[in-house]
Order: structure tokens, then sequence, then C-alpha cells
């Protein structure tokens, strides 16, 4: 075989790694020094181009530029090589007046900066403000919602579960059990408009409800196949007859690992006299507000956007009948989701959205 070319050797100097390591953390350094720091850290961990690319999201021809650079320039290569064209109007200055108005304050009237908003307070260009937030990362029109479990075994529950995806146990299958309840059957008072050239399909606002259904699904995780079962109510009697069709359908050698939400349904009386009779079940609870923790969740995502949410149901019977044709389909055609989150990246992402609200 071959061997490659080699590789430049890259050892960092206290201060070097230092100086790289304060711009990574750095909230108002730009998207690209952030990125060439990061890729010169790792590969002075002797990582060679085509990891240190895929754990920075580059090309390796570009990991192995800025590594050819660092070594003969060391922390000036890093630097932006001057470019043809009109010299700069905009001040550094003025860019991390920018930068820091954007993250630090607000506008009197509104609750994030607009980019002309902005422009109008420190009279540069809207323009100017844009590609300013483009090179650093930012932006404020953007609005994520988080929720922190208040489970006081939230860690063990994590390890739990994300381990039986990870490594499941032999002679067993594990499954995602879950209800998507309150289904609606919901009936368009007008006729939906099919998609056509120019012109998305387009429904009316308003409908008729014909009531509802709840859907109670159990996904294997090995096969990504769905057991499926509709009921006109949500109580413990339906999620006994569910466990029941469970029962009939996984092969009686297996044993089955359930992975679920501490819903009240789940831990009665008689659902757990029922378990003390079929002794091969084993239940892990996940954590509370842990939804995103049950792989039978995207299931539901998919079945609400490719099927429920732009039809439209004259009765729960058609909508019922639509959900089993949805269920089959899906059999026919099934693939296992890709889990790729250890419990130890998981719980880290946590202890560092932790440290960011103390």
């Amino acid at each position: 075989m071959k061997p490659g070319r080699p590789i430049p050797p890259l050892v960092l100097s206290d201060e070097e790694k230092a100086e790289l390591e304060k711009t990574v953390r750095q909230r108002t350094a730009a998207h690209s020094d952030v990125q060439r720091a990061r890729v010169i850290l790792l590969c002075a961990q002797g990582l060679p181009n085509y990891r240190v690319a895929e754990q920075t999201g580059i090309s390796s021809l570009s990991v192995g530029r800025w590594r050819q650079r660092f070594v003969q320039d060391r922390l000036r290569g890093l630097l932006d090589q001057p470019r043809s064209g009109a010299p700069r109007t905009i001040s550094d200055a003025q860019v991390a007046e920018v930068v820091r108005t954007t993250l630090e304050k607000r506008p009197k009237n509104a609750t994030h900066w607009s980019t002309r908003s902005l422009a109008g307070k420190l009279g540069l260009s809207h323009d100017s403000i844009a590609r300013i937030w483009k090179a650093f990362g930012l932006q404020p029109h953007r609005h994520e919602h988080f929720q922190f479990s208040t489970d006081p075994e939230f860690v063990d529950k994590v390890r739990d579960v994300v381990g039986l995806y990870m490594s499941p146990p032999q002679n067993a299958v594990v499954l995602c059990l879950d209800e998507k309840s309150q289904c609606q059957a919901l009936e368009r008072t007008q006729p939906i408009l099919p998609l056509r050239g120019g012109a998305p399909e387009r429904s009316a606002c308003e409908y008729f409800r014909h009531g509802t259904t709840s859907l109670f699904a159990a996904l294997n995780v090995a096969t990504g196949e769905v057991i499926g079962k509709t009921h006109r109510k949500h109580t413990q009697q339906e999620f006994l007859s569910f466990l029941r069709t469970v029962e009939r359908q996984v092969p009686r050698q297996l044993e089955i690992h359930a992975i679920l939400d501490n819903y009240a349904t789940h831990r009665t009386a008689a659902v757990k006299a029922w378990l003390a009779r079929h002794p091969r079940w084993r239940l892990h609870f996940k954590p509370t507000y842990s939804s995103w923790l049950n792989q039978v969740e995207r299931f539901f995502s998919g079945l609400t956007t490719r099927k429920l949410r732009r039809s439209s149901f004259h009765s729960v019977a058609q909508l019922e009948q639509a959900i089993h044709a949805y269920l089959v389909e899906h059999n026919r055609q099934a693939k296992p989701f890709t889990w790729t989150a250890s419990a130890d990246l998981i719980l880290g992402k946590v202890q560092h959205l932790c440290k960011e609200l103390v």
C-alpha cells in the first residue's frame, strides 16, 4: 500500500494552546476564528486530517491547509490574508460595538434587534449589520425553548435508557411505548385545493370537529417496526389491552424491555398486577420532561406531518383507518432510527446549559 503524504508535526507551546482555547471559548469571536482554533487544537492531539474534518465540519483539504499555515507562521498563519478590492469602511471597534450591543443590550420597544433597528442606533447600513451578524454567527430573530427535568433520578434514568439503545440486551426486544392521545378527526369546511404550478396546496382555516381517538404504539428499536392500536378512550383498561396485544406479537422466548413515561395509567395497581403475571416484561421509565428520549416520538412526528396535519376526516372511524394504513405502510419499509448520542454526551450538554443559567 502506497503511503500518503507525510503530515507535518504540530506541537503547541503553552502560550499558543492558551490563546487557541481562549478563542474557542470567546463568545464574541468570529465563527471562522473559532473553527480554525478548534482545527489546530485537534491536530495537536495527533488526529489525522480526516478525523479533524469530521469533528469540525470542514473538508480534509481545508484542515491540511490550516495545519500547514500554522506550522509555517504559527498563530499569525490563522489570520485572513489581505484581499483585493475596496478598503474596509468599518473599523474593528465598530464591529466590536455591533457584537456587544447585539449580545448585551435590547431595543426599547422590542425583545430583539433587527438589522434596521440596530443600524439606526449605531449609524451603519443594515447590510453591514447583516454581514457582521453572519460572520459572528448571531441570529437575534431566532428563539428556542428548553425544559429541565426535575426528576431526582434523571442521571440514572438517562443512562438506563441510552444503554438500551446503544447496547441492547441479548435474547430480548427493546420497545419504546407511548400514546399519541387526542388525535382529532377534523373535517375542513371547504374542499382542499390541490398543488399546482406556482401555487401550494391550500385548505380552509375552519373545520368541523368529529371527535378524537388515541394511538397506542410500541416501536421496536432494532427494526423500526411499530405495533399500534387505536382506542376511543385513554384509561388503564385501554393500556392493558395494548400490553396484551404486544404480548401476543412478541415471540415468547424473548424478554421485553419497555421504555415509557410516568403517565398515571402506566403505574396503576391493575397494570402492576398484570406485569407480575408476565415476568418477562421489564419497564424502564424515562425522566420527566424528556419526551425526546423516547424514539417512538419520532414516529409520532412523522405520522402527524406526513398523514394527519393536512388531511380532512369526516369521522373518527375514517381517522383511525388512515392511522392504521400509515402503520401498515411504515412497517412494510421499516428502518430503525440511528441513535448516536451517548449518555455522557447528553449529560454534558445538560451540565453546560446549567452553567449558562447560573
